[in-house]
């Protein structure tokens, strides 16, 4: 079900998560015993498979994205893959416009994968809708090797490289850069 929902993904021009980093992914939903993850950027379902099968079997993945196609095709792959209707709930909208209104420390995980523009924004939602031990993650950080170039960048690469800053220098999170796909940062709610 992965191929076919990478297959999607590449017909209508997104990115989808590496195989290194949906096993990734899969670890660390694991080592938080994840019930509840928020998903920004539902894509096609890749990243959403993988955390699903790190999850404990009665976890449930919520996931946002401004597409609601996309979110169709998730909702496929979910159902191909095994997993019951009610593991998922899909939520079409702007990131911004729908973490709001999400439970406050009510999130063991809170994968990032939207529009890099916006990190920032949701580092400040995560730390609201993480529980202490809950994991913040980031998917693209490398920008294709871009955030260590030293030449000029667009705005999306300095935007990551103030996120990293930010995640490095707040106190309330323990983080680390882990270097699968196009790199994923990953920080620990004290």
């Amino acid at each position: 079900m992965l191929r076919w929902a990478r297959d999607r993904a590449r017909e209508a021009g997104l990115r989808s998560v590496s195989p290194g980093t949906g096993a990734a992914l899969r670890l660390l939903a694991a080592s938080v015993d994840a019930k509840a993850v928020a998903e920004i950027g539902t894509g096609t379902g890749v990243s959403g498979i993988h955390l699903l099968h790190g999850m404990r079997p009665d976890g449930v993945l919520t996931t946002v994205d401004p597409e609601p196609e996309h979110q169709q095709f998730a909702r496929q792959a979910f159902r191909a893959s095994g997993f019951a209707s009610n593991r998922a709930r899909f939520i079409p909208g702007r990131a911004l416009d729908v973490l709001p209104r999400l439970a406050d420390a009510g999130y063991d995980l809170v994968f990032c994968d939207g529009d890099r523009l916006e990190f920032l924004d949701y580092l400040a939602e995560s730390l609201r809708l993480l529980r202490p031990g809950g994991l913040v993650v980031f998917e693209g950080v490398f920008a294709n090797g871009r955030t260590v170039d030293s030449g000029p960048q667009p705005t999306e690469v300095l935007r990551l490289r103030e996120l990293l800053r930010t995640v490095r220098e707040t106190q309330e999170l323990v983080p680390s850069l882990l270097p699968v796909g196009d790199g994923l940062l990953c920080a620990v709610k004290r």
